[in-house]
């Protein structure tokens, strides 16, 4: 079933991390990704002190609003409010739905990742605004993640979801396009883009197997 996406475009879906990242400046290649074409940006750090967090959330927050691109925070509710965030994302171990949202407000987005059909409907029972499907494939930028779902894994679980949908976990230019055939609304990635030489062209390219992939998906619908 095609569900229109909500609050933005989903289609290309970046996440930072300062080990992909390595010595470059963090806002240089972020602002390389957002010309290529991604439409969402999360900031995830665990590491580092509050307020340098805040100073780098509200930096990146500044250069999201230029490029009309969605800002999202990864856990940190309070970091999302002092910068004004368009949302947070939230883990399964992190703060439920409903308090979040009572903290947020209606107008903030609250994302969750998901791993299994319990997960998709709890998430949608509380009012997540999306959900990340996690993961396809095994990543090494998360080791603890949970078995990877695979291509046929996220097809049954796209089959239960009511909201926008994004998936993520080893996505890349060679299996972008399967993962696109199986209804979701996006990709988020790490290394694909943020981990490449040149982030601007890295995010161009998955924006058009993307959108190529779409297309065929769209064509071949009955």
């Amino acid at each position: 079933m095609e569900r229109p996406p909500r609050h933005g475009d989903w289609s290309l879906y970046v996440i930072t991390d300062a080990a992909v990242i390595g010595n470059r400046p963090l806002l240089h290649v972020v602002e390389a990704a957002l010309r290529g074409g991604a439409g969402v940006l999360q900031y995830r750090e665990k590491k580092k002190p509050t307020r340098r967090m805040v100073e780098e959330a509200a930096a990146l927050a500044a250069l999201c609003r230029r490029h009309r691109a969605v800002f999202i925070v990864n856990d940190r509710i309070d970091v999302a409010l002092a910068v004004e965030a368009d949302g947070v994302h939230l883990g399964q171990d992190d703060m439920p739905v409903a308090v979040a949202r009572r903290l947020l407000g209606p107008r903030r987005l609250i994302g969750v990742t998901v791993h299994n059909l319990k997960e998709i409907e709890e998430a949608q029972r509380g009012g997540a605004d999306y959900i990340s499907l996690a993961p396809v494939f095994a990543t090494p930028t998360k080791p603890d993640h949970q078995t990877p779902m695979g291509v046929d894994g996220l097809k049954r679980l796209m089959e239960a979801v009511r909201c926008p949908a994004v998936a993520i976990g080893g996505i890349n230019a060679q299996n972008i396009a399967d993962v696109i055939r199986t209804g979701v609304d996006g990709v988020c990635v790490v290394s694909a883009v943020l981990g490449q030489d040149d982030p601007e062209e890295a995010a161009r390219s998955l924006r058009r197997l993307i959108d190529e992939a779409r297309r065929s998906r769209l064509s071949n619908r009955p």
